[in-house]
């Protein structure tokens, strides 16, 4: 009986410094989720989805340039509504010399879960960037939980390091907004 209460003690002993130990390593890890924030001034976090072929494209990859990360779904009426805005801004900036970065990217994220409507409504509403993303699992996206996006259309803008400097710019205000960071003749 000794013995098996000596046993228990040693086995419960190491049990608890396991979890003092990875309790740690758990905190550390919750406390990082918590400082990657989706406010302006906030790093944006990156996205890697796959595109409507099955190519897999990360946010990272567009650092130096101004980025709209735009969230948004073929089923979704504000969202088509807004759009042309969104062709017209990225027609209008794509091109154009900013006072810093290299230009001006769309990164799209759809809502969507299928895949057929999506790339239609692509097709349809002429959105010619090549940025376009998807998990295909509509409000089960991994990157709008990462991003907190509870209705669309929502809009982060990045700067060209990657730091959230406007969010939810519709309309004129998008490009307002991108006016700032363009140089003037």
């Amino acid at each position: 009986m000794k013995k098996s209460l000596t046993i228990l003690a040693v086995v419960l002993s190491a049990g608890l410094m396991w979890s003092f130990t990875n309790a740690g390593k758990m905190a550390t890890k919750s406390e990082k989720l918590i400082v990657a924030g989706v406010n302006i001034g906030d790093k944006a976090p990156d996205i890697e989805l796959k595109d409507p072929n099955g190519k897999t494209l990360k946010l990272s990859s567009l650092e130096g340039r101004y980025v709209l990360i735009d969230f948004w779904a073929s089923w979704c009426g504000p969202c088509r509504r807004e759009n042309p805005n969104v062709v017209s801004a990225y027609n209008k900036y794509n091109k154009a010399k900013f006072k810093k970065g290299k230009g001006f990217e769309i990164f799209s994220v759809s809502l969507d879960n299928n895949a057929a409507k999506w790339k239609a409504a692509i097709k349809q509403d002429k959105l010619s960037w090549k940025y376009h993303v998807s998990d295909l699992r509509g409000w089960s996206s991994a990157a709008a939980a990462k991003y907190r996006v509870n209705s669309i259309p929502q809009s982060f803008l990045l700067d060209p390091n990657g730091k959230i400097i406007a969010k939810n710019l519709r309309g004129m205000k998008l490009h307002l907004e991108l006016d700032k960071y363009v140089k003037k003749l």
